[in-house]
């Protein structure tokens, strides 16, 4: 209850604040947010198989998203930013995928 209560409040106060991100860091926030996404729809599987645990969740959260990043860091680094970007999108994005499947078998049992 109280992550959700966390989640409303955190909705809320990014609704009427408007963050600013800094031109640096533009270039990550996409893949952070997919890496985060990729956590977030694995933790609610977890949950529904009754497999959940708060301490993997919140590894899993901050692996991927730090992980993510450096990935797209280091292309930076090399010259091939856009293709390394692409490449973690496809790939965490097939995982969502995955783990959306996952929760429509756990919940609607097909």
């Amino acid at each position: 209850m109280l992550a959700i209560i966390g989640l409303v409040i955190g909705i809320i106060v990014g609704l009427f604040i408007t963050p600013n991100v800094p031109v640096g860091l533009q270039p990550y926030l996409p893949i952070m947010i997919v890496a985060a996404l990729d956590a977030l729809f694995g933790g609610v599987l977890a949950w529904l198989k009754g497999t959940f645990s708060d301490r993997v969740f919140v590894v899993s959260f901050v692996s991927n998203v730090a992980v993510a990043a450096l990935l797209v860091w280091v292309g930076d680094l090399i010259g091939v930013g856009s293709q390394l970007s692409t490449a973690v999108i496809v790939v965490l994005g097939i995982r969502i995928f995955t783990n959306v499947a996952g929760i429509r078998r756990e919940v609607l049992h097909a």
